[in-house]
């Protein structure tokens, strides 16, 4: 019981080796990930929501066949909460490790999902894990642990998202070898609908151009534009049989704005388009 509420605190999941997650190329990050995992570097991916980070490490971890940890960061994550901490199961205290600790032990892929989120005692603990050191210190036991010879430190982040606010600083950013993600090309993007989806080849096309349409209107101060995830989710609705403008609307257009004549705009432009 006391795991499974300090997972949902922490909102931490681990993922199984066995399952083949679907990815697809757009570059030479896949050559770079694994020049960085054999020279025990550690991983940064760059770029906005919904653009395959998270995808692409599930892919990694099974094609290096290592278990990953995923932390999805927020403003309340702390080191405490990823390394670890002391708690009471029955009349004993006992020391539970973070999922931070338990991936430096056992040689896990650790994956700190928008880690400008957390706090900054947070930077402050991987640290030592970001440079030639590759060691944790846990403070509460007093103890130093050197890192599992497959461990490796894996960050995302949005540097678009609230720019100037919640920027990761340069000394830091600098401890990582890094990959800018973006939205894949028309092509690649409309093959990821048809392989995640089983979508017709046509309509995932329709639902890309509308995507591109959208992220070129600048002009309507969207904080976040369409991402492939919310096409993935518009496909799966067409193909469960949802009217096609309707699931556009939903998984779409609401996703991305509360406002009421900017949904109507966008609805509009996508009806004519699909």
């Amino acid at each position: 019981m006391v795991n499974t509420i300090e997972e949902k605190r922490i909102n931490m999941t681990s993922h199984s080796k066995t399952t083949v997650p679907y990815y697809k190329p757009v570059g030479k990050e896949i050559a770079i990930f694994k020049h960085s995992h054999n020279s025990k570097i550690p991983f940064l991916l760059k770029g906005p929501t919904g653009t395959g980070k998270s995808r692409f490490i599930e892919y990694m971890a099974h094609e290096l066949d290592q278990s990953l940890i995923t932390v999805s960061c927020h403003e309340e994550t702390s080191s405490t909460d990823l390394i670890g901490r002391y708690i009471i199961k029955g009349a004993e205290t006992v020391w539970m490790d973070g999922p931070l600790t338990m991936a430096v032990k056992t040689g896990a892929i650790l994956y700190l999902d928008e880690i400008a989120e957390a706090r900054p005692d947070v930077i402050v603990a991987i640290h030592s894990l970001t440079d030639h050191r590759r060691e944790l210190f846990i403070d509460k036991l007093g103890e130093t642990i050197k890192t599992h010879p497959d461990f490796m430190l894996v960050a995302s982040f949005n540097p678009g998202y609230q720019r100037g606010f919640k920027e990761l600083k340069p000394s830091t950013r600098q401890r990582f070898v890094a990959v800018s993600f973006n939205y894949p090309d028309a092509k690649i993007e409309a093959d990821i609908l048809v392989n995640e989806t089983n979508i017709l080849a046509a309509d995932a096309k329709k639902l890309v151009n509308i995507a591109n349409k959208i992220r070129n209107l600048t002009e309507l101060g969207l904080t976040e534009t369409v991402s492939t995830r919310l096409l993935v989710d518009a496909a799966k609705l067409i193909r469960s049989g949802l009217p096609k403008r309707l699931a556009v609307h939903v998984a779409v257009v609401e996703p991305l704005t509360d406002d009421i004549e900017v949904v109507s705009a966008l609805n509009d432009l996508c009806d004519l388009m699909i």
